[in-house]
């Protein structure tokens, strides 16, 4: 993949950071980076293994709403940022990991349920530093083979997997789809459609801030056929103090669609939607 990508005509890191199996890592001796999933925001669900990779780090890089829920448990230097600034971010933790510095990057959740966008980020980064023949952290990295720097996923616990608890959606019996990525997101659409129409099969699925929020899902699932006595669940800032769980039918919760700003819906962007078939 190149510095250059453009998520609508590819390529998309995701794909990136899944084209290939993890590589066998010695973490004694390999010296991974680290991308690891906090968990939903409430440290008590943020696993040790997790914790240790963050705390023993040189430099943590990640959103700064995902910083903020691990600053406390490390004293690595913290590269935060958002989406106008991730690139400028992660150029600089690749090149300080390229260099010698171990590296953590952290993720809401757990990387594997909507985070490979990220960790093909993080991996590019790395990589791309380690192995410019121009890069100063490629110059200094003498006694260090910079260009085999592997990326070690953490995962952590997933929002998904605390909605699958509180929805009692057992998942052998449902259909997980992320709407929380950037592009096209036609395919996504077409699988949650066939999850509840077809297959009639519990689903789970983050939505998009703020085009595709439960409501608009919701109607997008009535106008595929989709029953609109179906049970349907807004999980929202689940693990938090203030979590709370709206119920509808899926009929209800379709009267909220509409509209691509915070304004525009009564959810935050920290919801899951489930859908439940009857059982």
């Amino acid at each position: 993949m190149s510095d250059e990508y453009d998520l609508d005509a590819g390529p998309d890191p995701a794909t990136f950071a899944a084209a290939t199996a993890e590589p066998d890592i010695d973490e004694e001796t390999d010296d991974p980076v680290y991308a690891v999933g906090v968990g939903p925001g409430n440290q008590e669900y943020l696993t040790p293994r997790g914790e240790r990779a963050i705390r023993e780090a040189d430099v943590v890089v990640g959103f700064t709403t995902v910083v903020e829920f691990v600053e406390d448990l490390t004293d690595a230097d913290l590269l935060t940022c958002g989406y106008k600034d991730e690139a400028e971010a992660l150029e600089e933790f690749g090149e300080r990991v390229a260099a010698g510095e171990s590296g953590t990057a952290v993720a809401m959740g757990d990387p594997n349920h909507s985070g490979y966008q990220f960790v093909g980020k993080v991996q590019d980064a790395v990589e791309q530093a380690s192995t410019s023949p121009d890069s100063q952290a490629r110059q200094d990295a003498v006694e260090r083979e910079a260009s085999e720097i592997p990326v070690r996923v953490i995962p952590g616990i997933s929002a998904i997997q605390m909605a699958a608890s509180r929805a009692r959606t057992p998942m052998e019996d449902t259909e997980f789809v992320t709407l929380h990525k950037s592009g096209d997101l036609e395919s996504d659409m077409d699988r949650l459609v066939a999850a509840v129409t077809d297959d009639e099969r519990h689903l789970l699925t983050l939505p998009r801030p703020y085009d595709r929020m439960p409501g608009d899902i919701a109607a997008t699932l009535l106008e595929a056929g989709a029953d609109p006595d179906l049970e349907a669940l807004v999980l929202e800032k689940l693990t938090h103090d203030a979590e709370e769980i709206h119920r509808f039918t899926l009929g209800e919760l379709s009267e909220h669609a509409g509209g691509n700003g915070p304004d525009d819906t009564p959810f935050s962007d920290l919801v899951v939607l489930a859908v439940r078939q009857p059982v």
